[in-house]
C-alpha cells in the first residue's frame, strides 16, 4: 500500500499538495485506495493503475448514481492518463461493523438499504450499460466447473451443468418485468452510513463500476445473501417481502434463482482469486457461501440445478472441505 509515484504531483496539481498520503484498502481487482488529509479537508485517492484499470466507468455511474437522487461520491480531480481519481470520502462507518456491533438495528438497516434498490429501479436504467441476462448468467456459473471443480479433483459433466441452470434461469429472462440497473457488488462492505444525511441518502454507495443492465431481483439478492456477513433468514425474508410488496412485483423465483447462480460464480471467483491471483484470504469466505448456496438449492425454484449437485459434487467437496 505505497501510493503510485506520480501521486504528489496529482494532488499538488489539484490543491492537495501538502496533504498526508495515509493507505486506506484494496480489494479484489488492481485498484487501491488511500485516505488524503490536509488540514480539516480529507478525501479518497483512488489508484486504478492502466492498462489494469480503467475509472471512467466509476466516473460515469457515480455520476448518473448522484444525478438519480443517490449518493456516490463526487469526483474531486481526475487524471485518466495515470489512472488517479480524487473523490469524496465517506468516512470510516460502514453498514457492515455498524450492523455486527448492534444486531438489533439490522432490520432497520436493511429497510433502508431495501428502499434505496427500490428508488433505483424507478428510474429508467442508465443508458450504455452491458446487459446482464440469460447467456451471461450461464457462461458465470461456469467459473465453478471452471476452477471450483478442478481444484477438488472434480470430473463433473459441464454440458449438464449449463442445460440445469439454463432450466432454472429461463423463466427469469422471460418474465416480463422491466431492466434496471444492477451496481452488481451491493453488500454490507461496500455500504457506508454517511453523517448529516438522511433517508436513502444515508447510506454511501461504493464499488459499482461493474454496473449493468439487469434484473431487479439481482442486487437484492446480493445484498441479503451477502458473502462476507451473515443476514439473519428473518430479515431475508423481511427485505424481500418489502420490496414486493413496494413494488408490486414478483420476483420469488428470480430472487432465488439469481442468489443460486451468485453464490455459485462467487464460489468459483474466490477458488480464482486464491489459485490465480494469489488471494488466500478468499477461501475463509467459502463455507458462508456454501451454506447460503444449500439454502437457495432447497428452493422449489432450483430444482434441476441441485439434482445435478447431489449427482456431482459430494458432501466432503462442500463447505466441509473448507473447515
Amino acid at each position: 500500500m505505497i501510493p503510485p509515484a506520480h501521486a504528489r504531483i496529482f494532488l499538488a496539481a489539484h490543491g492537495w499538495g501538502d496533504a498526508q498520503i495515509l493507505p486506506l484498502a484494496g480489494d479484489a481487482s488492481f485498484r487501491r485506495y488511500f485516505r488524503v488529509v490536509d488540514g480539516t479537508r480529507q478525501a479518497v485517492l483512488m489508484d486504478a493503475p492502466p492498462p489494469h484499470e480503467d475509472p471512467r466507468p466509476f466516473i460515469a455511474v457515480a455520476e448518473w448514481l448522484c444525478e438519480s437522487g443517490l449518493n456516490a461520491p463526487t469526483i474531486i480531480a481526475r487524471d485518466l492518463d495515470l489512472g488517479l481519481l480524487l473523490i469524496e470520502d465517506f468516512g470510516d462507518v460502514r453498514l457492515r461493523e455498524t450492523v455486527d456491533e448492534a444486531p438489533h438495528t439490522e432490520a432497520d438497516y436493511y429497510a433502508g438499504i431495501t428502499d434505496l434498490l427500490v428508488h433505483l429501479h424507478r428510474q429508467p436504467a442508465m443508458e450504455g450499460l452491458p446487459v446482464h441476462g440469460l447467456e451471461h448468467w450461464l457462461d458465470e456459473v461456469m467459473l465453478f466447473t471452471d476452477w471450483y471443480c478442478p481444484a477438488f479433483g472434480l470430473e463433473v459433466d459441464r454440458d449438464a451443468f449449463r442445460a440445469a441452470w439454463a432450466e432454472v434461469l429461463m423463466p427469469v429472462e422471460r418474465d416480463g418485468l422491466p431492466r434496471v440497473t444492477v451496481l452488481r457488488d451491493y453488500h454490507a462492505e461496500n455500504i457506508m452510513l454517511v453523517p448529516g444525511k438522511d433517508g436513502i441518502a444515508h447510506y454511501g454507495l461504493l464499488d459499482f463500476q461493474d454496473a449493468l443492465i439487469g434484473h431487479p431481483a439481482y442486487d437484492l439478492a446480493s445484498v441479503l445473501e451477502d458473502a462476507r456477513r451473515d443476514v439473519s433468514p428473518a430479515v431475508e425474508a423481511a427485505m424481500l417481502a418489502r420490496y414486493q410488496a413496494v413494488t408490486g412485483r414478483d420476483i420469488e423465483h428470480a430472487y432465488w434463482a439469481l442468489a443460486g447462480q451468485r453464490n455459485t460464480r462467487i464460489l468459483g471467483v474466490f477458488v480464482r482469486l486464491w489459485k490465480r491471483d494469489g488471494k488466500p484470504h478468499y477461501k475463509s469466505f467459502q463455507p458462508r457461501m456454501w451454506g447460503l448456496l444449500e439454502r437457495d438449492l432447497a428452493h422449489p425454484a432450483l430444482v434441476p440445478v441441485r439434482q445435478w449437485f447431489d449427482a456431482n459434487v459430494p458432501v466432503g467437496k462442500r463447505a466441509k472441505a473448507w473447515q
